[in-house]
């Protein structure tokens, strides 16, 4: 039976997320069969599986980082925020519902706990080692009667817990002793250690903190981990686009477009990694300019992004740059919002049963009632070309999750023949280039981390500027990645009491 380690935080977004994608690299570094493990997830960031099961994204970099394909059972329930308290809710990579916070918490949440043990079992008879994710805060109690991802599952499987605290917030030790304070007995008694994240300074100022840390709550400091700055690896949710800062005086400009319910930002990614690309996040008050490409990424909820884009003046602003030339993208909600009209007669995202597009593309989009999630591998379809590329041979990957169903209204070029979709060959058609070749629209998630169609791409938009294309060799994306795991591992086992960590699993020093 494998054994346990599990991180839960003092709140959302302390680190849990990184830290246990540290430990799934430093395991498999060391030898060891790992695998990371979330039972619950909420976030918009999504993947699908090659059996065309969601998963939380956040799960996915972990399997990475353990070398492992990512599997529903890592992530068996994820909450996909719809808006006004609602969630969609999928289980075992399968939707089945969209529900009130209430109808899920107080009645539902605690029937998922049977698949939850079912999928740590698997985990642990397959694995040497589960490394556990926690979600928010064990001591939020209102909801920790229905809780199924933090101390229940902790006591579940007995496995020893290190607690997180966001020093960079402030009140870190504050908020630390008042955790411990609210769990019963036997829920301190799984705390092994308190781990500061996001630290910033001279340590010695803060070493005091521990003797305190240590006598309010019986438990140490096993760790004082740095603020990580650009660390390559994929963030969870929207919440983390706050710390992320637009890199300055590089060549290509490029605006993605922050929609209130974004989702699957992760698609960008690659492109900010990329040596001449500045890529920025347009928020809400903030002037779209003149970028050299605007990109408007999925949502989780399509109708009411557009409407946003409406009321916020974005819609006017990107038909009037598209009209003098400047290239635009748009990536599954994107693609559907650059049509002619969205159609909603089973009220799947709004009481609208239709809303007009922005009009930069010949389609019309109808919500479904059931949801699409494939991986797929697909080709240039030929003739008309986003920008007039010649795009490099071979097939791109992606994946598709969406819930619209979009028909072409009249001629059109096609972007991409799909060749394969969930390991089954398949002849159809994605998305569709516009007239001028400058408005591409695509439910090909994960598009641009095909290194050579991101590349010539980008080279595109470095001639239209009078730029050279960019020559020399650089690392594949999945290499960046990589080396990305390689140096969180470094920088965790140099700032973490490692030694500790294997005593309270019952791991050999």
């Amino acid at each position: 039976m494998a054994k346990t380690i599990m991180f839960q935080g003092t709140s959302s977004h302390v680190g849990k997320s990184i830290l246990t994608t540290a430990l799934c690299r430093i395991f498999k570094q060391d030898g060891y069969r790992v695998t990371p493990f979330k039972a619950q997830n909420m976030a918009l960031n999504s993947y699908v599986t090659p059996s065309g099961g969601e998963m939380g994204r956040a799960q996915v970099a972990q399997a990475e980082a353990a070398g492992l394909e990512p599997a529903v059972e890592m992530n068996p329930v994820l909450l996909k925020p719809t808006g006004n308290s609602r969630s969609q809710v999928i289980v075992m990579g399968r939707p089945i519902g969209v529900m009130s916070a209430s109808e899920y918490h107080a009645g539902y949440s605690k029937k998922l706990l049977g698949v939850i043990g079912d999928c740590l079992d698997e985990l642990q008879q397959r694995y040497d080692i589960v490394v556990i994710e926690g979600a928010g805060s064990p001591a939020e109690v209102n909801l920790k009667a229905n809780d199924i991802v933090n101390m229940r599952i902790a006591l579940m499987v007995q496995a020893p817990v290190f607690l997180i605290a966001d020093i960079d917030r402030g009140g870190a030790i504050a908020s630390v002793v008042g955790t411990i304070s609210l769990l019963e007995p036997e829920e301190q008694d799984r705390v092994q250690g308190i781990i500061l994240n996001k630290f910033r300074g001279d340590i010695n100022l803060l070493r005091p903190a521990f003797d305190v840390i240590l006598a309010k709550t019986g438990k140490p400091v096993v760790g004082v981990i740095p603020h990580l700055e650009n660390i390559g690896i994929d963030d969870e949710d929207s919440v983390s686009l706050d710390d992320k800062k637009n890199q300055a005086d590089r060549e290509l400009e490029i605006a993605v477009i922050r929609l209130p319910k974004i989702s699957n930002f992760t698609d960008f990614d690659a492109l900010s990694r990329e040596p001449d690309v500045s890529l920025r996040y347009v928020r809400q008050g903030e002037a779209l300019g003149q970028p050299d490409l605007i990109i408007l990424p999925g949502s989780k909820n399509t109708t009411e992004d557009l409407l946003y884009l409406k009321e916020q003046g974005f819609e006017a602003a990107i038909q009037s740059l598209a009209a003098q030339g400047t290239p635009v993208v748009g990536i599954c909600g994107g693609y559907q919002m650059l049509g002619q009209k969205l159609l909603d007669p089973l009220h799947t995202e709004s009481d609208l049963p239709e809303l007009a597009g922005l009009g930069l593309l010949p389609v019309v989009t109808t919500f479904a009632a059931d949801k699409l999630t494939d991986q797929v591998e697909a080709l240039p379809s030929g003739g008309r070309t986003f920008l007039g590329v010649a795009l490099p041979d071979g097939r791109l990957r992606g994946y598709e999750i969406h819930m619209g169903r979009t028909e072409f209204v009249g001629p059109v070029q096609p972007a991409f023949s799909i060749v394969q979709r969930s390991g089954e060959p398949v002849e159809s058609v994605d998305g569709v280039v516009s007239d001028n070749g400058l408005v591409l629209g695509t439910y090909l998630h994960g598009i641009f981390d095909n290194d050579d169609f991101r590349r010539s791409i980008l080279d595109a938009l470095r001639l239209r500027k009078g730029l050279p294309a960019l020559t020399g060799g650089s690392p594949t994306y999945s290499e960046q990645k990589e080396a990305a795991y390689d140096r969180l591992a470094e920088l965790v086992r140099a700032n973490l009491d490692m030694a500790a960590i294997r005593r309270a699993m019952g791991l050999p020093l």
